[in-house]
């Protein structure tokens, strides 16, 4: 099959572990986060500028390129690999976070989602067979499922019904990959399932339950960090992580801040994606040792410092405070570019220093260092 995970070092106390998740498109070290490519591209980055941050696995959304430039081009050009030149693993979601922040573009229904278009006002459907073809045409590493993912707060029975029809929907999936990929092969995606329950642990038992009788390749905690309290979301994350088995990746979808990450690998996450380094960065707020930086702020206009003295990114390394804060004032693109690729470097290196801390016995002294940070 296409994808193998092995735990390579585990922390005694939390449960923290330290893994190797192979794919088609190479080996990826857990845990990991996944910079997310909207569109086939991570705002501000070049693909040789990942890399050199050591960038090992990206997040592209399925609805996104279901739009544009649509699914049935890329497979045509070769894949979403050779099409935005990144021969490295990618993860596609399936659409459904997407269609709940557009709900008012979208109508669910037992079949599946119909919705339109933000970009034209066009009608289009999707199912959870229909997720499953448009992913296999991207030709990701790692697929999803489509979930219905609702918003905070939720009623019991709305969030009863998602997790009811997040089920079927699992089921049909799964059925959907089987039967386009009768000839298992080296290359064939991953499906992961996706668990649901909002903050009611007894849902999210239920979601467990029914995705496991399905034995899906790894799981998904989704539904979280869309408004609870941050308490609520650890507690969670730690309840359902004791749900899944210990074998399969898991993977907590958009998670999230530089402590979410640290302290959801002390319950037992394997993989992170969220928006938030390079969304911030666009808007001028840095994340260092010290804390965040809001960097358009008056104070900085002659702080020759770099945005985190104790980083050694390649931005901190040449410019300044005050310049990058006149860039952003002024508009200039490179403003946001190099914010990004620092934000990105603190993120990337903060999981690499999770990873060391669990291969080398370390992790309990880690997280408290991290905790302690301002």
């Amino acid at each position: 099959m296409g994808l193998r995970f092995e735990i390579v070092a585990e922390d005694p106390a939390t449960g923290a572990r330290a893994g190797l998740l192979h794919t088609p498109h190479g080996t990826v070290e857990t845990p990991v986060f996944m910079p997310v490519g909207t569109a086939g591209t991570v705002k501000g980055m070049t693909q040789a500028q990942l890399e050199e941050l050591g960038v090992q696995i990206l997040l592209a959304n399925t609805y996104h390129l279901y739009l544009r430039p649509g699914h049935e081009i890329i497979r045509e050009l070769g894949g979403l690999h050779r099409f935005m030149g990144w021969p490295h693993p990618i993860l596609t979601d399936s659409g459904g976070f997407q269609v709940m922040s557009l709900k008012s573009l979208g109508r669910v229904t037992e079949d599946g989602v119909w919705f339109k278009s933000h970009l034209d006002g066009s009608s289009h459907f999707l199912s959870p067979e229909r997720a499953v073809e448009v992913q296999l045409a991207l030709g990701a590493d790692i697929i999803m499922m489509l979930d219905e993912c609702v918003e905070y707060p939720s009623s019991h029975e709305a969030l009863h019904r998602a997790v009811k029809l997040t089920g079927r929907w699992a089921a049909r999936a799964k059925e959907k990959l089987s039967a386009l990929s009768s000839q298992p092969s080296a290359s064939q995606p991953a499906l992961f399932g996706i668990v649901q329950g909002g903050i009611d642990k007894d849902l999210r038992r239920q979601s467990a339950e029914g995705l496991l009788e399905l034995d899906f390749e790894g799981y998904a905690l989704g539904g979280l960090s869309v408004g609870e309290p941050k308490a609520e979301m650890y507690d969670v994350t730690e309840y359902t992580v004791r749900l899944l088995p210990r074998q399969r990746p898991r993977y907590l979808m958009g998670v999230g801040t530089p402590e979410d990450l640290v302290e959801c690998v002390a319950r037992g996450i394997d993989m992170f994606d969220c928006v938030l380094p390079t969304r911030n960065a666009r808007n001028g707020c840095v994340f260092t040792s010290q804390g965040k930086v809001i960097i358009k702020n008056t104070k900085y206009a002659r702080d020759e410092s770099p945005l985190d003295p104790a980083c050694e990114c390649p931005v901190c390394a040449r410019y300044s405070r005050s310049y990058i804060r006149h860039l952003l004032v002024a508009g200039e693109m490179l403003g946001a570019i190099l914010t990004t690729q620092h934000n990105l470097h603190f993120y990337i290196d903060r999981m690499r220093k999770i990873r060391q801390s669990l291969m080398f016995g370390a992790f309990a002294e880690f997280h408290s260092r991290v905790r302690a940070e301002p």
